[in-house]
């Protein structure tokens, strides 16, 4: 009796179709970015800028205006992104969008990743000393397993 397999959506079969690369304006964030823009022109593939606002409800709390800092924040990266683009038009095509999330930065990238159906997550390493105790953003992707994910230093 032959065996029978369900169709099922397989990931990765024809090469990644969507990178998402997330930033945070830090410096190894935007070498993630440049890193998956080339893994994007290298794959004809979409390149999805992922920047996550953090919810910072203490902070509202207490009057401060963190929505706008974080939009503003948003809107810097847009800027430097755009940028960097047309620099390079003619030599380095790739095609890209930027998309804002809301949330901690790994609950933010996970969702992210679901809705735009990443073939592949490139990150940066964390800054944070902090983090080679608790686990990063990065280490936190990788365990849970549900896409390729790279790590830039």
């Amino acid at each position: 009796m032959a065996e029978q397999h369900s169709p099922q959506f397989e990931r990765g079969t024809d090469g990644p179709k969507v990178i998402v690369a997330g930033v945070d304006g830090s410096d190894s964030s935007l070498r993630a970015a440049a890193y998956a823009a080339g893994l994007a022109r290298r794959q004809h593939a979409l390149l999805a800028v992922v920047y996550v606002q953090p919810v910072l409800t203490a902070g509202a709390a207490l009057g401060a205006p963190v929505a706008e800092t974080t939009d503003e924040i948003a809107e810097d990266l847009v800027a430097q992104i755009r940028d960097a683009a047309e620099r390079l038009k003619g030599i380095f095509e790739v095609r890209w969008e930027f998309h804002t999330f809301r949330g901690d930065p790994y609950g933010g990238l996970v969702t992210a990743a679901d809705e735009l159906k990443a073939d592949a997550v490139v990150v940066g390493a964390s800054e944070q000393a902090g983090h080679r105790i608790v686990g990063s953003v990065a280490v936190r992707l990788v365990k849970a397993g549900r896409w390729p994910v790279t790590v830039v230093p």
